[in-house]
């Protein structure tokens, strides 16, 4: 399987992501930093099924995400797997709240394969950095990592949940496996989106390609009757899919 597969089930949380490594709207050199009202979603864990085409092969497997808030703190813990191959990624993302939401100390990612990587968010001296490679990236305030931007999203939606109108877009700025980069997500439209749980309402989020790849597509649904958990996320690069849907939400 591609490396797109592996890196598109981080958006659970990443959904992460979850999420996929992917830019917004080519400006790598904007840093946005807005402090926005948020309420985080109860603590639960997410059981997801995934559906993967890669060249034509079809690639089942599952995913659980561990979202934990409490006491000024949060953590996201993620497995996926994937038939034969067993354990396919691993990733954490694990911090502080502070009055942005939420403050990430530290993103691990361990891919099918691949080395481990970690980003460090050096609070004390206001600085990103990255176990590979020397890129380093200012803190000022509200940066994300690929795990923790969904459920950064979801705490705003939920405290302003009349502002996520159509076309509406919410910036953020978030770190990966070697750089950070800007990440966009706007509003497209609410939709039915029918899960393990049954159809529920959510609203439907469209995420920008990465600069210099208008092929690749990444779509997140959160649902507002669920606490804006993520219950579906979509990724396309050129006709090679993966779609990751909620199967069952127990909460903490």
């Amino acid at each position: 399987m591609r490396n797109t597969v592996f890196s598109i089930l981080l958006a659970t949380a990443t959904a992460t992501a979850t999420a996929a490594g992917a830019g917004a709207n080519g400006a790598a050199a904007e840093h946005p930093s807005a402090k926005r009202a948020f309420s985080l979603p109860p603590s639960a864990d997410l059981g997801y099924t995934i559906k993967a085409r890669q060249k034509g092969l079809a690639i089942s497997g599952d995913a659980l995400v561990q979202w934990r808030q409490g006491d000024g703190k949060y953590s996201i813990a993620t497995e996926s797997h994937a038939g034969i191959f067993g354990k396919i990624l691993e990733n954490r993302s694990e911090g502080a709240v502070d009055s942005y939401g939420l403050a990430p100390a530290t993103f691990y990612e361990k891919r099918f394969r691949k080395e481990a990587t970690t980003a460090t968010f050096k609070r004390d001296v206001k600085t990103i950095t990255f176990s590979k490679g020397d890129e380093s990236y200012p803190i000022k305030g509200g940066e994300q990592d690929r795990t923790s931007a969904p459920w950064q999203l979801a705490a705003v939606a939920r405290s302003s949940p009349e502002k996520f109108t159509p076309g509406s877009e919410w910036a953020f700025f978030v770190a990966g496996r070697r750089d950070a980069e800007p990440w966009v997500f706007k509003v497209v439209r609410r939709e039915p989106v029918q899960t393990g749980m049954g159809e529920l309402d959510a609203v439907h989020f469209s995420k920008s390609p990465p600069k210099g790849d208008q092929g690749q597509q990444v779509d997140l649904w959160l649902a507002p009757s669920l606490d804006w958990y993520p219950v579906r996320i979509l990724f396309d690069d050129d006709g090679d899919t993966v779609d990751q849907l909620l199967d069952k939400v127990t909460r903490k």
